[in-house]
């Protein structure tokens, strides 16, 4: 009978974030899986990054994680989303090769030491006195561990949709967790039903490239990752795009009767902000096309990945429909789309640690939370076997506020307010933007992920590297001045369109609009474009974040009173039966995250604090 301090179900995003977090913090670790082979695969979108969603991948890497490096092992196309707007919804995209990418994440794996790769499917889950002690796997093995970490994907009770035919699959190739499926279910937790899809493969050579538009990558090309080497990525291509148009949208409309979403088939709700091909005809029935961008699936595939036309409907009317494209008239459907629906739990059932509130030492990460995502997976995976791991020493864990980071606020909506639809993550779900920034992840959380053991030694020197400089810099621009009419003045205004009329600091100067830290004099040779950000970002928008720190600390006078877990809201006074019912299911641990639960007014919260304080004295007295 074997036996690990850790288990961890699955090796997807969050699954391989999970155990190498485990792993590099000292923890006997097993990984298990369907298929080591697929270890890291990219089941949709051979992409990472994006609005909102870099920002998770930055801080996955700022606390050493894996997600970002790896795309950079295997990055073929970047770009810089909203690259002319502020620094705070700046977003980096990385186009990655499929087989490169999955490559990237088992290479990575294997430099964790005391990490175990598994080959085997878990059926059951050992439960005694409410907490979590083993797990049976198909093969009969029983293995113990103290605690287990579950990222199941899409695997959970999977079934495939291609028109009204079914099969149960967890993605194409793969077969479902049907008896683990049945076995969580059983436990005291929400359970429902979402739903993903995916667009057809294409054949390469089968698209008439000549009309399609380019999309050329970004020139200098970024890193996603703070320790990647430019010089260690793989070669660069271009992406194209085309268009839907009235002809697609008619051959669609057509179908509609053999979708298995529009004909009830499929119960469980799609992504709002990626809908399939079908839903964007149907809710935007105004527009006359949508974007289609064609993707490569990697250097040396023959698959092309359209991305935005994912689809469920059968085989004949995906070739339909792609043929009436610009440039695919030709085209050639080498695998067609498809829709995956699975089971989810409502993360209301979580803590803030990601651990069950019903079953101690059993922590739930990805797409088993409702969350949709590489990147919003790798998150959750991350802060899971980060928290599985201090429990084993009964450490506090790590709960990011959403002041703190991305990851915060996912987690936070996620266990506060719970979903009802695949959630995926924007810049807009963040109240504090502007001080967490794609640039600064490092800045706000690579110290304690030194402190936590979870970063290594490249990454330390790095961030050390980044934080001396950028101080130096900003001391160096305070002090000193660039004054009218001198060389380094006419050469500002000439490249700018800046005029001083009296003399003037750096840091003063830095603030103007049109102004950037590569336009100043005494600029520093060879510094990092990260650095240079950190800069930028810290002159330009210093009004702004004070103003942001100012409301962040109101926040944490609420957040640090603490609501105890014995409370009976039931005899709160003056609240209603329905804010009762919601903080009673919830059980927010502050003021500030019973706020947060939808419904409950900033009324209910002064009825609850005065509630509090009279309880407070009671007990004292």
């Amino acid at each position: 009978m074997d036996k690990y301090q850790i288990i961890v179900i699955g090796g997807g995003h969050a699954g391989v974030e999970a155990a190498a977090a485990a792993a590099r913090m000292g923890a006997h670790t097993c990984l298990i899986t369907h298929s080591a082979e697929k270890i890291g695969e990219m089941s949709c979108n051979p992409a990472i990054g994006g609005i909102g969603k870099s920002h998770l991948a930055k801080e996955v890497d700022a606390l050493g994680g894996l997600m970002a490096r790896a795309a950079d092992m295997a990055g073929i196309h970047y770009r810089v989303l909203n690259s002319t707007k502020g620094q705070a919804v700046r977003a980096t995209r990385v186009q990655t090769d499929r087989d490169l990418y999955k490559l990237a994440i088992q290479k990575l794996l294997k430099e964790c030491d005391i990490l175990t790769v598994l080959e085997s499917s878990v059926e059951d889950i050992i439960i005694k006195g409410e907490e979590v002690c083993s797990v049976l796997t198909n093969q009969g093995q029983t293995i113990i561990a103290e605690k287990l970490v579950l990222t199941t994907g899409t695997f959970l009770g999977g079934v495939m949709h291609t028109g009204l035919e079914q099969k149960p699959g967890g993605r194409v190739g793969d077969p479902p967790s049907i008896k683990l499926a049945e076995r969580l279910r059983k436990l005291p937790l929400s359970v429902g039903r979402l739903k993903t899809g995916t667009p057809p493969r294409l054949h390469k050579k089968s698209i008439d490239w000549t009309k399609l538009s380019p999309q050329p990558g970004d020139s200098p090309t970024p890193l996603l990752s703070y320790t990647s080497n430019e010089k260690n990525r793989p070669k660069q291509v271009e992406c194209f795009m085309t268009r839907t148009n009235k002809k697609t949208h008619e051959i669609i409309r057509g179908s509609l009767d053999q979708s298995p979403m529009y004909s009830g088939v499929i119960e469980g709700v799609g992504p709002r902000y990626c809908p399939s091909i079908e839903d964007k005809v149907v809710r935007f029935a105004e527009r006359d096309s949508h974007q289609i961008f064609a993707e490569p699936e990697g250097l040396n595939s023959d698959l092309i990945y359209p991305n935005g036309i994912s689809t469920s409907l059968p085989h004949e009317s995906q070739e339909s429909f792609v043929r009436s494209i610009r440039g695919f008239e030709e085209a050639e459907i080498v695998r067609p789309g498809y829709a995956i629906e699975y089971d989810y739990f409502n993360p209301t059932g979580l803590k803030h640690s990601l651990e069950t509130r019903c079953t101690k030492g059993l922590y739930f990460a990805g797409q088993i939370n409702g969350t949709t995502g590489y990147e919003e997976a790798a998150a959750q995976g991350l802060l899971a076997g980060i928290n599985a791991t201090l429990a084993l020493t009964e450490q506090e864990p790590l709960v990011l506020g959403r002041h703190e980071a991305y990851m915060g606020v996912l987690v936070d909506d996620l266990v506060s307010l719970g979903t009802k639809e695949p959630y995926r993550m924007f810049t807009s779900r963040a109240e504090y933007r502007l001080i967490m920034r794609e640039d600064n992840a490092d800045m706000r959380l690579t110290e304690r992920g030194k402190k936590l053991g979870l970063v290594q030694d490249r990454l330390w020197e790095f961030y050390e590297d980044k934080k001396n400089t950028a101080q130096k810099e900003l001391t160096r621009l305070e002090q000193e001045k660039i004054s009218p009419n001198t060389k380094e003045a006419n050469l500002l205004e000439k490249e700018t369109g800046e005029r001083l009329s009296s003399s003037k600091t750096l840091k003063e100067v830095l603030k103007r609009p049109k102004v950037l830290y590569g336009h100043l004099p005494g600029k520093l040779d060879g510094i990092k474009r990260s650095a240079v950000d950190e800069i930028e970002a810290s002159v330009k928008y210093a009004g702004y974040i004070e103003r942001q720190r100012t409301d962040i600390e109101r926040l944490q006078k609420n957040e640090n009173t603490k609501i105890p877990n014995t409370v009976d809201y039931q005899n709160v006074i003056g609240l209603s039966n329905e804010v009762k019912q919601k903080l009673s299911e919830a059980r927010p641990q502050s003021l500030a995250r019973a706020s947060r639960l939808p419904g409950v007014t900033p009324a209910a919260i002064s009825l609850l604090m005065v509630h509090l304080k009279k309880e407070r004295k009671r007990k004292a007295s």
